[in-house]
């Protein structure tokens, strides 16, 4: 049976080019936007593929609660829920919070709570980490630091946080019994809008200089949909390996790019 996507944040460039891939799969896409206006744009990417897709028109502004967005997954009913929204730098801090904090935190929370939802890819970033990794140079974390301290602080605040929350209680559920769920952070480097190659590095990648291109990103995350056994979080650069091979040797080799931080600590956070 063909699964059922929740897509948040569905105009999104990178949830437009991860649209068609998941419908020529026939499998089914709720794509949640906030404007009635942008749901043309989806019905013309979701044209004349096998897979059933629905607009849902929400804003994520109003995601105020858990309650909030359990409403919005019990109306579209998914297997697998994809975090693709975010703020984009409108609104200010106050909204960066709202958005890629507090609602992504609500959906997290909502999602792992409902026993049908089997998986949650959440779209993050390479540097949203607190601690240096281990693989990383010094130039690496000093770019990181600039980057989540001078330049994008509030960002960085938000994203780490969803991260931290969707790492923990999608470690507890599996803790609890559930082995077959998947909590998956998607880390990307600076995205560009560059044409798909399909070639990519997984795991323990650079930070400074690291791109990649949207279009390759939202092969990742479908190839992350389609993975039985990944978990954790994810980084990814432009590289020299498909990317299906790379996904399937990051499981094989069981990497997660989380190692380095402090994992007991936020366990506690959430326990």
């Amino acid at each position: 049976m063909s699964p059922n996507v929740l897509l948040l944040g569905g105009h999104g460039k990178i949830a437009l080019l991860l649209t068609p891939r998941l419908l020529a799969r026939s499998w089914n896409v709720t794509s949640v936007i906030r404007n009635p206006a942008q749901g043309e744009a989806i019905q013309k990417i979701g044209a004349g593929h096998p897979g059933q897709l629905d607009i849902l028109v929400r804003s994520l502004d109003d995601i105020k609660s858990v309650r909030d967005a359990e409403n919005v997954i019990n109306e579209a009913k998914p297997d697998y829920v994809v975090w693709a929204a975010g703020a984009g730098g409108k609104g200010g801090a106050d909204r960066t919070y709202a958005i890629d904090r507090d609602a992504a935190s609500h959906f997290i929370r909502a999602a792992v709570a409902v026993p049908s939802v089997t998986k949650f890819v959440l779209i993050s970033y390479i540097a949203s980490r607190r601690q240096k990794a281990p693989w990383w140079t010094e130039e690496d974390w000093a770019a990181a630091q600039r980057l989540n301290t001078q330049i994008l602080p509030d960002y960085f605040q938000a994203k780490v946080a969803a991260d931290e929350c969707l790492t923990a209680l999608g470690r507890k559920r599996v803790q609890a019994g559930d082995s077959k769920f998947q909590a998956v952070v998607f880390r990307p480097g600076t995205l560009t809008d560059e044409e798909w190659k399909g070639k990519v590095k997984l795991g323990k990648t650079i930070m400074k200089g690291g791109t990649v291109s949207r279009a390759d990103a939202a092969e990742v995350v479908e190839q992350l949909l389609l993975s039985p056994k990944v978990r954790g979080w994810v980084d990814c650069i432009e590289g020299n390996a498909g990317v299906e091979e790379e996904v399937e040797r990051t499981v094989r080799d069981g990497e997660d790019a989380i190692e380095g931080e402090d994992l007991q600590s936020i366990e506690n956070k959430f326990s």
